[in-house]
């Protein structure tokens, strides 16, 4: 139960992230991205490269069988920089990516707890609290995704930034 529910938090981070960073690299469709007017076009292109290494270091090494120890390290930058996109959020007071980016940081974090160890001796989280939390953190992610996109298609319920 435990592996399977790892893979399965693995495959939707690493398939987000993945389309995340594509059109930030590729500067196609990044519009639908909240805030990226704002980021100069080399940090964008930064980011995005950022994001599809991180997608492919979640699954590609235990994929192959190889380099193993760069599963937990790829969970663990996902959640630095979702942690940075949150400040960047609620700096700007923009509440709802703010919640999408802490639960994205939330999900890399215990994906990396996860897999800790492949890298060292292992996490000191039960294996059934980080099952608990991976079928919390999974449903949330797409409940606010779903709830983001509704508000930005309404932009009568964005709220006004200050």
């Amino acid at each position: 139960m435990f592996d399977v529910t790892v893979w399965v938090a693995e495959w939707f981070l690493a398939l987000f992230f993945l389309g995340a960073g594509v059109p930030k690299i590729a500067g196609r469709g990044i519009e639908r991205w909240v805030g990226f007017d704002q980021v100069p076009r080399v940090m964008t292109i930064g980011i995005g490269v950022s994001e599809v290494a991180a997608a492919v270091g979640l699954v590609v090494p235990l994929l192959v069988g190889t380099a193993e120890w760069a599963t937990p390290l790829a969970g663990l930058g996902i959640a630095v920089i979702s942690l940075m996109a949150t400040g960047f959020h609620i700096r700007n007071r923009e509440w709802l990516p703010a919640l999408e980016t802490a639960l994205w940081a939330a999900l890399g974090g215990t994906i990396a707890a996860a897999r800790w160890s492949r890298f060292s001796g292992g996490p000191s989280i039960s294996r059934d609290a980080l099952v608990g939390l991976l079928m919390v953190l999974v449903p949330a992610l797409i409940v606010n995704l779903v709830v983001l996109a509704n508000t930005t298609a309404r932009p009568d319920l964005v709220a006004e930034r200050g």
